[in-house]
């Protein structure tokens, strides 16, 4: 399955536990859209988050994301990884 790293900007000073909270709501939802969120990244300095996720593409991705309140700026294939 497809790889693909998206990006939330804007999200200055996010907790530990709201990054948390977003990625259980992701996964809460995920395999509706045969998604899997394998882990996420924010730099509460400059605001922004990183989810890596396996999907059937990136509108599934967003589709979730939607869904679970906090749409991504940017989603970007990964198709090679080392």
């Amino acid at each position: 399955m497809p790889e693909f790293m998206d990006v939330h900007h804007g999200l200055k000073g996010i907790t530990g536990e709201q990054l948390q909270e977003a990625h259980r709501a992701d996964l809460a939802i995920e395999a509706e859209e045969r998604v899997h969120f394998k882990q996420a990244w924010a730099d509460p300095q400059s605001g922004e988050v990183y989810c890596l996720s396996e999907a059937p593409s990136a509108e599934a991705v967003q589709r979730i994301h939607d869904r679970a309140g906090h749409p991504a700026d940017e989603i970007h294939p990964v198709p090679l990884t080392a």
